[in-house]
């Protein structure tokens, strides 16, 4: 009786070894399938960011950007079901260099609008995607969630920069008009007909330089100062509305 207990106990033992064995087995298995996923995407990602510094995102295609990863479109596909996806992608992977690239420390208006328009300048493949996104109707809808937070981010970064050189106010509208008047200098005047090169940037400082003093007028107006609050109260509210 004691061997047949000994022998049922070892049985047991070996099985429960086995079970566990079997379970990490599946567990490591996973993690490398999900190691390999994340290799995949940052292959396709990084394929796009190369063809997008060539040549306009309008000119290419999903064909491409797989031949240009070495997978097939069917594989692309299956980590983008969209090039909307496949942007939103490529502006994560941006943020934390715009967050260790721009507005390490205090700066001025005047500084904080030259590095908005240096980086979109220097990053016309961001700054085409981010116009896709802020002016294209037609955009699958969870994509577009995705830009928004990604696009709120950025704005928090920037309003973050603000409170170092502003006065310490709610700037949630303040930042949000701010950079709205500097993306659409850049829009209106980055291939300005008049000049070119670094004649064309140069003029692109200037206006830029304009807006920015425009807006530190405006926050040592002490009327702008309680429209701003009563705006950033409004903003708040709704918010709120939002978040129940």
């Amino acid at each position: 009786m004691i061997n047949n207990f000994k022998t049922l106990y070892h049985t047991k033992s070996m099985q429960t070894i086995k079970g566990k064995t079997v379970t990490m087995a599946k567990s490591i298995l996973k993690q490398l399938k999900e190691d390999e996923r994340e290799v995949r995407r940052k292959l396709i990602v990084n394929a796009a960011k190369v063809l997008y510094k060539k040549s306009s995102f309008h000119d290419i295609g999903m064909r491409d950007i797989a031949n240009e990863a070495g997978i097939s479109v069917a594989s692309l596909y299956q980590y983008f079901p969209s090039q909307d996806d496949l942007f939103v992608a490529i502006l994560k992977t941006e943020m934390l260099m715009i967050k260790t690239k721009l507005w390490p420390g205090k700066q001025t208006l005047e500084e904080i609008s030259i590095s908005i328009v240096d980086f979109l300048i220097d990053n016309e493949d961001i700054f085409l995607m981010m116009s896709h996104f802020m002016i294209k109707g037609e955009k699958k809808p969870d994509a577009l969630e995705k830009f928004n937070i990604i696009q709120e981010l950025f704005l928090n970064m920037l309003e973050s920069a603000l409170s170092k050189s502003a006065p310490s106010i709610n700037k949630g509208f303040y930042s949000h008009a701010f950079f709205t008047a500097l993306f659409g200098n850049v829009i209106t005047f980055r291939n300005y007909p008049y000049s070119s090169g670094n004649g064309s940037r140069e003029n692109l400082y200037h206006i830029v330089r304009i807006t920015a003093r425009a807006f530190h007028e405006a926050i040592k107006n002490d009327e702008y100062m309680n429209y701003l609050v009563e705006d950033n109260s409004l903003n708040t509210k709704e918010n709120e509305k939002i978040t129940l």
